[in-house]
């Protein structure tokens, strides 16, 4: 050891970690590519993130050995293989560059809210309304991770319709909180946000996509604004009599759902229209196709006429 030449001799003869690896001892065995994010399981396997957490939606166990990693989930977090991090950084540099700017395009893709924008198809939600979720299939429970990962925590809800797999119109979804359940399972919050036309429909590894287009209520000024104010007020007061004076049922829909919300000073102010309208067609016992007919429209006086 004191001899720093046989000390520097001996470091030239050991072999650097590259000439030891290839690419193919760095990917991951579920998608055939280099580890992005990569965790190591319990039973000793490792795999991407995203890779391992499809399959746990499936089956709660090791898709190499089987192993049970029912404690693994229940735990609801993956802890990074910080030294095969270290390893593909030292190793493979702009590889690992070139894997991180495909998952970035990835990402840039599924981030797009008027292409290929993911669909919920199961019930009717509204603009300003609330709509809690029970997140059970795999398919949704991947869709919903997808909008945390992304950053938009959105996607559109529609209803099913026979012969177009689900309805041309529907309202997009803000998650405002996710409580995970120990076996995979989410308590999803929700609430609607803006209303869209579906103009073409597609799929993306098992749920539904769509390309949409936003609605947005005609705007009306003079004489006509003025009649539509009038109809607003008389409509409302109407709401507030039915709350006030509604029978048991209609105080139990009361209290599942809050009260009704204030008026807006501005009518015209959101391309939605009121909020309270939408409550209270939330509310209501209406045929879905009722509803639906009352969402699709641009028309605010035609909806409170209705």
């Amino acid at each position: 050891l004191d001899n720093k030449e046989e000390t520097a001799g001996a470091k030239c003869t050991q072999p650097r970690l590259g000439e030891l690896l290839s690419i193919s001892d760095l990917e991951c065995s579920l998608c055939i590519r280099m580890f992005f994010e990569p965790v190591t399981t319990p039973c000793g396997h490792t795999f991407c993130k995203e890779c391992l957490e499809r399959c746990l939606d499936h089956r709660p166990s090791c898709p190499l050995c089987k192993q049970s990693l029912r404690e693994y989930l229940k735990a609801g977090s993956y802890s990074p293989t910080v030294l095969l991090q270290d390893i593909m950084v030292a190793t493979f540099p702009a590889q690992l560059a070139e894997r991180r700017e495909l998952h970035r395009a990835e990402m840039a893709e599924l981030s797009n809210l008027t292409k290929n924008i993911p669909i919920f198809v199961c019930t009717m939600s509204f603009p300003g309304v609330a709509c809690p979720l029970h997140v059970f299939e795999p398919r949704y429970r991947l869709m919903i991770r997808r909008c945390q990962e992304t950053g938009t925590r959105s996607f559109g809800m529609c209803i099913y319709e026979s012969g177009k797999s689900f309805a041309d119109y529907g309202c997009v979804l803000e998650i405002r909180r996710i409580e995970l359940l120990p076996d995979g399972r989410s308590l999803v919050d929700t609430i609607g946000r803006r209303r869209f036309r579906v103009l073409s429909r597609g799929h993306r590894d098992g749920y539904n996509t769509a390309d949409i287009e936003y609605l947005e209520d005609k705007k009306v000024a003079g004489e006509e604004l003025q009649e539509l104010q009038c109809l607003h007020e008389s409509t409302y007061r109407l709401a507030q009599r039915f709350c006030e004076h509604g029978d048991l049922a209609s105080r139990h829909i009361l209290v599942q759902h809050g009260p009704l919300p204030e008026k807006e000073e501005d009518i015209q102010a959101s391309a939605d229209g009121p909020t309270w309208c939408w409550w209270l067609i939330s509310i209501l016992p209406l045929d879905p196709s009722y509803q639906l007919n009352l969402f699709s429209s641009t028309s605010l006086r035609a909806r409170l006429t209705q």
